[in-house]
């Protein structure tokens, strides 16, 4: 196991995450919250660190960040010796989990090597709940030695990781896997609101939906709790899920590729941000059922 790590990023998932790994390894961690890094310090095995640049003496440097926007910000030029990417020391290794664009990776990740730093994406999915049992499905991308120096932490943190191919497949294959999610659950919710108003019961079309060849994982997890008992808490935010399947369509299109199901959802939930705006609190996944409920007139919350 490594000697060092130090994580950077403690919101929804990486707090949960810098617990479960500090089980096996001491953490130093980072946030621009100070209240965020106060509460993972009180777990056992996590330290704070008063600025990044007090990080980058670290073996292992674990990136939790919203976008490779920010990546870059954190990181800064690896050529400029004042930067966190400048302090990295030869032989370490930084590890991007959070859900950055593929060809901004790649740049980054070449950007390192000439410094002598690996670099692996290994974006992640499941959402908080598996974040909080160590159960995230976990997908690296980077070279073979690269990878298997980042397993053991990996493993602390989720209960499937694979290999999935070069510096930025698993942040496509994230980007992809997020489309299809976003796909699956607009798809179940216009399902559901035009049985709705055909006079089905929302409730009963889900049972049997889940017991057919339509369910999915929102069909089977976010619907009933989070939409038809009006919670909307799954815990992923729409602006995330906008920027994701916005880098999936991206990504898409870079090969000459025009697919109109895809366009259709990234439109569809585009369309759902800017009408439901983010106020004090960025809107929940979920609520895109809010939006088409006041587009269509059928409400599904009971």
């Amino acid at each position: 196991m490594t000697n060092t790590v130090t994580f950077i990023g403690l919101g929804t998932m990486g707090r949960p995450m810098v617990r479960n790994l500090a089980r096996s390894v001491p953490v130093a961690v980072f946030d621009v919250d100070s209240n965020a890094i106060d509460a993972a310090a009180r777990n056992e095995g996590v330290t704070a660190l008063a600025g990044p640049a007090g990080g980058a003496e670290a073996d292992v440097v674990i990136l939790m960040l919203p976008n490779s926007a920010i990546v870059e910000r954190v990181l800064g030029d690896p050529g400029d010796a004042e930067s966190f990417a400048g302090r990295l020391r030869p032989g370490a290794l930084v590890i991007d989990m959070g859900s950055s664009a593929p060809p901004a990776t790649r740049e980054t990740a070449a950007r390192l090597r000439e410094r002598h730093v690996a670099m692996v994406d290994a974006p992640v999915s499941g959402g908080p709940r598996k974040a909080e049992t160590a159960e995230l499905t976990i997908m690296v991308g980077g070279p073979a030695e690269d990878y298997e120096r980042a397993l053991p932490l990996l493993r602390a943190m989720g209960s499937s990781v694979t290999h999935v191919g070069p510096s930025g497949s698993a942040h496509a294959l994230k980007a992809l896997n997020n489309l299809l999610s976003a796909i699956g659950l607009v798809g179940a919710l216009e399902v559901l609101t035009a049985g709705t108003k055909f006079g089905l019961d929302p409730r009963t079309m889900l049972d049997v939906i889940n017991r057919s060849t339509g369910r999915n994982q929102s069909t089977e997890v976010k619907i009933g709790p989070e939409v038809l008992d009006g919670r909307f808490q799954v815990g992923f935010s729409l602006p995330l899920t906008v920027k994701d399947i916005t880098t999936a369509l991206e990504l898409s299109a870079s090969m000459g590729l025009s697919l109109e199901v895809s366009e259709a959802c990234v439109q569809f939930c585009r369309a759902a941000l800017a009408d439901l705006g983010l106020g004090e609190k960025s809107p929940d996944q979920s609520e895109m059922a809010r939006y088409l409920a006041k587009v269509t007139g059928v409400d599904l919350t009971g």
